[in-house]
């Protein structure tokens, strides 16, 4: 929480305004910024100077590791967040690879589950870190990447957060996380969950015990219409303790994530926070 306060002041003291052409509106931009959650000594990186729908950011996670294509695929865990890219985005509508309501096209795990290859074949990313990973195996490659530059335009909107590189060392699995981009105000939370939620089921479903999950942002950023709200209403709220995160341990494998597993899989216990803040979202 420390690390999320502490960002946005730094955004505020050191950030540079940066005029965004897909959005058209301005950033408080800073560039480089390092982030560290503790796996490993379960705590959760949860906000609680506002509400935090940690579930519709674990079933965006979910419809990730499935790699979906379809917003409506996304709703139907629980998650939202894709209906406005999908349906709402001009340049999108108006691109001929769109297929039609709902469709984000290529985009994140669609790449990391379907990434073609030049004789025409997919290669399943996921699956091939996972085999290695339960065999102990680490190759110094274990990277789930959505970043595809040449199937930008085959989809609605360019990862975020695009690369995930999982390690081991003394019998830990560590996650370093990598996002060219972020909104802090409204995408961060989301973020810092997914990373430490990624890294707590990929352990799980390959039999290692968590290590730290590191996180890397290199744009980060405050829209215009943002500042107020964070400034004067979230940045002036006291934190309160961080809560404690629990998984099924029902689930073992990437099958059980891939058929059965729904948000109701995981518990936030002990989380307190302040009011909802209904930050401006930019398409």
């Amino acid at each position: 929480m420390k690390q999320y306060l502490d960002l946005c002041q730094r955004i505020i003291d050191e950030g540079e305004w940066v005029y965004n052409e897909r959005t058209g509106k301005k950033c408080l931009t800073l560039i480089n910024v390092d982030l560290v959650y503790d796996v490993d000594e379960d705590k959760f990186p949860l906000i609680t100077t506002r509400k935090s729908y940690w579930k519709a950011a674990i079933a965006e996670l979910l419809g990730y590791l499935r790699g979906y294509s379809s917003a409506a695929d996304f709703r139907k865990l629980g998650c939202n967040t894709w209906n406005a890219n999908a349906n709402e985005n001009d340049a999108w509508l108006n691109n001929p690879a769109r297929k039609g309501v709902d469709d984000m096209g290529r985009v994140y795990g669609v790449q990391g589950r379907s990434w073609q290859k030049p004789d025409g074949s997919a290669l399943d990313q996921l699956q091939k870190i996972v085999n290695d990973l339960t065999a102990g195996k680490d190759d110094r490659g274990e990277i789930l990447t959505f970043y595809n530059p040449g199937e930008f335009e085959l989809g609605c909107l360019r990862p975020c957060m695009h690369t995930h590189h999982f390690s081991l060392l003394g019998g830990k699995l560590y996650l370093n996380s990598i996002q060219r981009s972020c909104d802090v105000p409204l995408g961060l939370n989301f973020n810092q969950v997914q990373v430490y939620v990624l890294l707590a089921i990929m352990a799980q479903i390959t039999g290692h015990e968590c290590g730290k999950a590191y996180h890397k942002i290199v744009n980060a950023h405050i829209y215009e219409d943002q500042l107020d709200l964070l400034q004067n209403v979230q940045l002036k709220r006291e934190p309160f303790t961080l809560p404690r995160f629990e998984i099924n341990p029902d689930i073992k494998t990437l099958k059980d994530i891939e058929t059965w597993v729904t948000t109701d899989d995981f518990k936030v216990l002990d989380y307190q926070s302040h009011p909802a803040i209904q930050y401006p979202f930019s398409v």
